[in-house]
């Protein structure tokens, strides 16, 4: 039995992450992060991902790894994936209660075998087929909550992946099939004890043991009145023989040996169902946790329109930055832009303009629309990248093993050696680490190369000479965007098309803050008092 509600032809595997269990403070998060992408921790740090992945998780850490997981694997999936998730999350918010109702039924059964379940690593085959018996059982209950969701709720979904998904639960898990599992495992618990063959070996061993389906009825009352039982032959042991009781146990373990590796086998199979259905509910309950914070911010996310690889253009009307909104109690300024047919756009203008904010938008949209999400836009529409990397300035190395500006120039090396045709990079400041003139040369040159190699950039620069240059020649594959301001030195936080200017407004900021530290006089300051 396959889920398939995030790919059409495979179940999603969840990387390094044994039995489910997930705890971000015991694991080594950058190398789980670079295991699903080499940049992966990149990414975390330059588009805040933490923020999104904390809303989608709503305190559910399993929620948190799958939802990590399939945002930084987005890159890989094509466009029939991501318009098969779409519709099966357009599904999920139609119906939102059933969905988290399978997603805590699935939680409750794992939770429920973490505690008592040993599957096959025990010696003796008595113990196996008993945890067995006992967790088929549980499961049996589990699975006719599945099937009745199932034929309850058909009705309402509408999408492909659940629709397949019921039609099999109710195919695979019928009435009939189920009461016969169950029959057969009251039988497996052998109240009337267990009906055993075997041949003798070489100096008269036993072997080859096989466990018999007895077709004896339990005689009834009368029968056991009147001795119309069956003839057979028996042997009591005596309750001090340990010796006996040792022999007899053993060979009733030879016996069910066969029968209890079967049906631990069984039992495993049942547990992946489980498992990977709620691997990939995970990801629809993160969507909805994520959806509801949105909407109680007055906001209403679209699904984005994805292009194939090397239909180059970005259209998109009020994007926003997600991470942003979450963490404000109020609307967040949302952008604009036509950048049809653009292969790199350049954004300047004033210091704390929104630049980065805007930056930061794009990459969190670009991931969230390959993953199969909604994105935080009126709309949006994109082509696909198979890879995104991103550029930000750092701070100064605290160890000072190398310099900021050799650091730059490492993790440039770093991300050509990654480069595939069409992938996306977003530069934030990159190369300010040195003056002006050096700067905007290797900016320039770098920038060049990587457009030649058909790559998509996106770069929030104040190095002047570097725009300046690509805005002189008239380059039709660049869109330039400049933040806005007021002539009151005002932030509107809103980005228009425009050419870059020669100043970046640094006297604003050093006005907002000396100006703040003048406002209070040296006579209305309060004095200062020792503790005795």
């Amino acid at each position: 039995m396959k889920v398939l509600l995030l790919d059409r032809n495979r179940d999603f595997d969840l990387y390094h992450l044994p039995d489910n269990r997930y705890r971000r403070q015991e694991v080594d998060r950058a190398a789980l992060l670079r295991a699903v992408l080499w940049n992966g921790p990149s990414l975390v740090q330059d588009l805040e991902l933490d923020t999104l992945l904390r809303a989608m998780a709503a305190g559910d850490e399993f929620v948190w790894a799958v939802a990590q997981q399939a945002i930084l694997s987005a890159l890989h999936n094509d466009i029939d994936t991501i318009l098969y998730r779409q519709a099966i999350l357009s599904d999920c918010l139609r119906n939102s209660a059933v969905v988290r109702g399978l997603y805590d039924l699935m939680t409750g059964i794992g939770e429920e075998v973490r505690r008592h379940w040993w599957g096959t690593s025990s010696t003796f085959a008595s113990s196996v087929l008993y945890g067995s018996v006992d967790l088929m059982e549980k499961s049996l209950k589990v699975l006719r909550k599945l099937r009745d969701t199932a034929e309850e709720s058909t009705a309402g979904f509408e999408s492909e992946g659940f629709k397949s998904l019921f039609a099999m639960v109710r195919t695979e898990l019928s009435e009939e099939y189920l009461n016969e599992i169950k029959g057969h495992l009251q039988e497996l618990k052998f109240r009337r004890g267990a009906l055993l063959s075997a041949e003798l070996g070489d100096n008269n061993e036993g072997t080859r043991y096989m466990l018999r389906k007895t077709h004896r009825k339990e005689p009834t009352w009368l029968d056991r009145l009147l001795g119309n039982g069956p003839t057979s032959y028996t042997f009591h042991l005596d309750p001090r023989d340990e010796a006996g009781g040792r022999i007899l146990s053993d060979i009733r373990s030879r016996g069910i040996a066969r029968v209890a590796r079967a049906l631990a086998q069984s039992a495993d199979h049942v547990l992946g169902f489980f498992k990977a259905l709620r691997t990939e509910l995970a990801f629809y309950v993160g969507c909805l946790n994520l959806y509801q914070q949105l909407s109680s911010r007055g906001m209403q996310p679209c699904f984005p329109a994805p292009r194939r690889t090397g239909q180059r253009g970005y259209q998109f009307q009020c994007l926003c930055d997600v991470c942003l909104a979450l963490t404000m109690n109020q609307r967040v300024v949302a952008n604009s832009a036509n950048a049809e047919g653009k292969t790199l756009v350049m954004i300047t203008g004033a210091n704390q303009g929104g630049k980065s904010t805007f930056l930061r938008s794009v990459g969190l949209a670009q991931l969230m629309m390959q993953c199969g999400m909604f994105v935080t836009a009126e709309s949006f529409s994109a082509e696909l990248s198979p890879a995104l990397s991103t550029h930000y300035k750092r701070e100064e190395d605290a160890t000072m093993k190398s310099g900021k500006f050799d650091e730059e120039l490492a993790r440039m090396s770093d991300i050509v050696e990654h480069l595939v045709p069409n992938s996306l990079l977003l530069f934030n400041e990159s190369f300010a680490a040195t003056n002006d003139r050096e700067g905007s040369e290797i900016a320039r040159q770098i920038v060049r190369a990587l457009l030649e190699k058909d790559m998509k950039i996106f770069y929030v620069t104040h190095l002047y000479e570097f725009a300046r240059g690509f805005f002189g020649v008239g380059d039709s594959r660049a869109l330039f965007l400049r933040a806005e301001r007021k002539p009151d030195g005002a932030r509107t936080f809103k980005l228009t098309e425009g050419g870059p200017l020669e100043t970046s407004y640094g006297e604003d900021l050093y006005r907002e803050v000396f100006s703040s530290a003048e406002a209070v006089k040296p006579e209305e300051q309060q004095p200062q008092t020792a503790e005795p």
